[in-house]
Protein backbone atom coordinates (compact mmCIF):
# COMPACT_ATOMS: atom_id res chain seq x y z
CA UNK A 1 0.00 0.00 0.00
CA UNK A 2 1.16 3.54 -0.72
CA UNK A 3 0.65 4.61 2.90
CA UNK A 4 2.93 1.79 4.05
CA UNK A 5 5.59 2.85 1.55
CA UNK A 6 5.51 6.47 2.69
CA UNK A 7 5.79 5.47 6.33
CA UNK A 8 8.71 3.24 5.53
CA UNK A 9 10.45 6.08 3.70
CA UNK A 10 10.06 8.33 6.73
CA UNK A 11 10.34 6.41 10.00
CA UNK A 12 9.24 9.43 12.06
CA UNK A 13 6.02 9.88 10.07
CA UNK A 14 2.73 9.07 11.81
CA UNK A 15 -0.56 8.17 10.24
CA UNK A 16 -2.26 11.21 8.67
CA UNK A 17 -4.61 13.08 10.98
CA UNK A 18 -3.76 10.81 13.88
CA UNK A 19 -6.25 8.19 12.66
CA UNK A 20 -5.42 4.65 13.59
CA UNK A 21 -4.15 2.53 10.72
CA UNK A 22 -4.77 -1.20 10.47
CA UNK A 23 -1.50 -1.60 12.37
CA UNK A 24 -2.45 0.96 15.06
CA UNK A 25 -4.68 0.77 18.07
CA UNK A 26 -5.93 4.35 18.46
CA UNK A 27 -9.65 4.85 17.88
CA UNK A 28 -10.62 8.42 16.93
CA UNK A 29 -14.17 7.63 15.85
CA UNK A 30 -15.55 9.60 18.81
CA UNK A 31 -14.34 13.01 17.56
CA UNK A 32 -17.61 13.85 15.78
CA UNK A 33 -16.10 14.11 12.32
CA UNK A 34 -12.99 16.01 13.38
CA UNK A 35 -10.93 12.88 12.73
CA UNK A 36 -11.32 13.51 9.00
CA UNK A 37 -9.57 16.90 9.22
CA UNK A 38 -5.77 17.16 8.80
CA UNK A 39 -3.73 16.94 11.97
CA UNK A 40 -4.75 15.65 15.37
CA UNK A 41 -8.48 16.04 16.19
CA UNK A 42 -7.65 17.58 19.57
CA UNK A 43 -6.03 20.54 17.80
CA UNK A 44 -9.28 21.16 15.94
CA UNK A 45 -11.17 21.20 19.23
CA UNK A 46 -8.75 23.92 20.37
CA UNK A 47 -9.02 25.80 17.07
CA UNK A 48 -12.83 25.82 17.13
CA UNK A 49 -12.88 26.97 20.75
CA UNK A 50 -10.42 29.78 20.02
CA UNK A 51 -12.47 30.93 17.04
CA UNK A 52 -15.52 31.12 19.30
CA UNK A 53 -13.58 33.16 21.88
CA UNK A 54 -12.26 35.65 19.33
CA UNK A 55 -15.65 35.82 17.67
CA UNK A 56 -17.15 36.80 21.03
CA UNK A 57 -14.44 39.45 21.54
CA UNK A 58 -15.17 41.01 18.15
CA UNK A 59 -18.92 40.95 18.74
CA UNK A 60 -18.42 42.75 22.05
CA UNK A 61 -16.13 45.28 20.36
CA UNK A 62 -18.70 45.92 17.62
CA UNK A 63 -21.57 46.19 20.12
CA UNK A 64 -19.74 48.72 22.29
CA UNK A 65 -18.80 50.75 19.20
CA UNK A 66 -22.48 50.97 18.23
CA UNK A 67 -23.20 52.50 21.64
CA UNK A 68 -20.53 55.20 21.26
CA UNK A 69 -19.55 55.48 17.58
CA UNK A 70 -18.10 58.98 17.79
CA UNK A 71 -15.68 58.13 20.62
CA UNK A 72 -14.61 54.91 18.92
CA UNK A 73 -14.02 56.72 15.62
CA UNK A 74 -11.89 59.36 17.38
CA UNK A 75 -9.80 56.72 19.18
CA UNK A 76 -9.43 54.70 16.01
CA UNK A 77 -7.61 57.63 14.40
CA UNK A 78 -4.70 56.91 16.77
CA UNK A 79 -4.19 53.48 15.22
CA UNK A 80 -1.88 52.86 12.28
CA UNK A 81 -3.70 51.07 9.44
CA UNK A 82 -0.32 50.89 7.69
CA UNK A 83 1.21 48.87 10.54
CA UNK A 84 -1.87 46.68 10.70
CA UNK A 85 -1.79 46.20 6.92
CA UNK A 86 1.90 45.31 6.97
CA UNK A 87 1.25 42.75 9.67
CA UNK A 88 -1.60 41.31 7.61
CA UNK A 89 0.72 40.82 4.65
CA UNK A 90 3.35 39.30 6.94
CA UNK A 91 0.94 36.75 8.43
CA UNK A 92 -0.57 35.85 5.07
CA UNK A 93 2.96 35.28 3.76
CA UNK A 94 3.74 33.11 6.78
CA UNK A 95 0.62 31.09 6.04
CA UNK A 96 1.87 30.49 2.49
CA UNK A 97 5.22 29.40 3.90
CA UNK A 98 3.39 26.93 6.15
CA UNK A 99 1.62 25.51 3.09
CA UNK A 100 4.98 24.94 1.41
CA UNK A 101 6.24 23.25 4.59
CA UNK A 102 3.30 20.85 4.45
CA UNK A 103 3.90 20.12 0.78
CA UNK A 104 7.56 19.39 1.50
CA UNK A 105 6.48 17.01 4.27
CA UNK A 106 4.17 15.21 1.86
CA UNK A 107 7.17 14.64 -0.40
CA UNK A 108 9.26 13.41 2.56
CA UNK A 109 11.66 16.35 2.16
CA UNK A 110 12.36 16.87 5.84
CA UNK A 111 15.08 19.50 5.44
CA UNK A 112 12.96 21.53 3.03
CA UNK A 113 10.01 21.23 5.42
CA UNK A 114 12.10 22.56 8.29
CA UNK A 115 13.37 25.44 6.18
CA UNK A 116 9.81 26.49 5.29
CA UNK A 117 8.78 26.14 8.93
CA UNK A 118 11.73 28.34 9.85
CA UNK A 119 10.54 30.92 7.34
CA UNK A 120 7.06 30.76 8.83
CA UNK A 121 8.45 31.28 12.32
CA UNK A 122 10.69 34.14 11.17
CA UNK A 123 7.70 35.96 9.67
CA UNK A 124 5.83 35.36 12.92
CA UNK A 125 8.67 37.02 14.81
CA UNK A 126 8.56 39.99 12.42
CA UNK A 127 4.84 40.28 13.10
CA UNK A 128 5.53 40.47 16.84
CA UNK A 129 8.24 43.10 16.33
CA UNK A 130 5.86 45.30 14.32
CA UNK A 131 3.19 44.84 16.97
CA UNK A 132 5.61 45.76 19.78
CA UNK A 133 6.67 48.88 17.87
CA UNK A 134 3.01 49.78 17.50
CA UNK A 135 2.38 49.24 21.21
CA UNK A 136 5.45 51.32 22.02
CA UNK A 137 4.18 54.21 19.92
CA UNK A 138 0.86 54.13 21.78
CA UNK A 139 2.52 54.08 25.19
CA UNK A 140 4.85 56.94 24.21
CA UNK A 141 1.78 58.93 23.20
CA UNK A 142 0.29 58.35 26.63
CA UNK A 143 -2.21 55.74 25.42
CA UNK A 144 -2.61 52.68 27.65
CA UNK A 145 -5.16 49.97 28.30
CA UNK A 146 -6.94 52.34 30.72
CA UNK A 147 -7.21 55.28 28.32
CA UNK A 148 -10.67 54.38 27.02
CA UNK A 149 -13.00 51.48 26.35
CA UNK A 150 -11.75 51.38 22.77
CA UNK A 151 -8.13 50.97 23.81
CA UNK A 152 -9.02 48.52 26.57
CA UNK A 153 -10.57 46.25 23.95
CA UNK A 154 -7.80 47.03 21.45
CA UNK A 155 -5.02 45.95 23.79
CA UNK A 156 -6.95 42.93 25.06
CA UNK A 157 -7.87 41.58 21.63
CA UNK A 158 -4.60 42.28 19.83
CA UNK A 159 -2.56 41.26 22.87
CA UNK A 160 -4.44 37.97 23.16
CA UNK A 161 -3.81 37.37 19.48
CA UNK A 162 -0.11 38.14 19.95
CA UNK A 163 0.02 35.49 22.67
CA UNK A 164 -1.39 33.02 20.17
CA UNK A 165 1.38 33.99 17.76
CA UNK A 166 3.92 33.23 20.49
CA UNK A 167 2.22 29.90 21.17
CA UNK A 168 2.20 29.18 17.46
CA UNK A 169 5.94 29.82 17.27
CA UNK A 170 6.46 27.30 20.06
CA UNK A 171 4.30 24.73 18.26
CA UNK A 172 6.23 25.26 15.02
CA UNK A 173 9.49 24.66 16.86
CA UNK A 174 8.18 21.43 18.38
CA UNK A 175 6.81 19.99 15.13
CA UNK A 176 9.99 21.09 13.36
CA UNK A 177 12.02 18.95 15.75
CA UNK A 178 9.71 15.96 15.26
CA UNK A 179 8.50 16.42 11.67
CA UNK A 180 5.96 13.65 11.16
CA UNK A 181 3.08 14.24 8.78
CA UNK A 182 0.49 14.44 11.56
CA UNK A 183 2.69 16.83 13.55
CA UNK A 184 3.21 19.19 10.62
CA UNK A 185 -0.51 19.11 9.78
CA UNK A 186 -1.36 19.86 13.40
CA UNK A 187 1.16 22.69 13.75
CA UNK A 188 0.30 24.38 10.46
CA UNK A 189 -3.43 24.09 11.19
CA UNK A 190 -2.91 26.12 14.37
CA UNK A 191 -0.84 28.68 12.47
CA UNK A 192 -3.53 29.08 9.81
CA UNK A 193 -5.98 29.76 12.64
CA UNK A 194 -3.70 32.54 13.88
CA UNK A 195 -3.68 33.98 10.34
CA UNK A 196 -7.46 33.76 10.03
CA UNK A 197 -8.09 35.47 13.34
CA UNK A 198 -5.86 38.42 12.40
CA UNK A 199 -7.61 38.74 9.03
CA UNK A 200 -10.83 39.19 11.03
CA UNK A 201 -9.33 41.42 13.75
CA UNK A 202 -7.56 43.85 11.42
CA UNK A 203 -10.58 45.26 9.53
CA UNK A 204 -12.89 45.26 12.56
CA UNK A 205 -10.52 47.22 14.80
CA UNK A 206 -8.47 49.25 12.30
CA UNK A 207 -10.77 49.96 9.36
CA UNK A 208 -14.50 49.62 10.08
CA UNK A 209 -16.08 52.89 11.21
Amino acid sequence: MMGDKNTADCPVCDDAAGIASPEGNEDTSGWGGLEFLPGHPLMWVLILSELVVFGAFLLVFSAVRIMDPAKFAADQLHLSPLAGGINTIILLSSGLSAVFAMRAMERKRILSCRIWLGGTALLGLVFLVVKLVEYGAKINAGITIDTSTFFTLYFLITGFHALHVVLGLGILCVVGMWPSRVNIETGTAFWHMVDLIWVLVFPVIYLVR
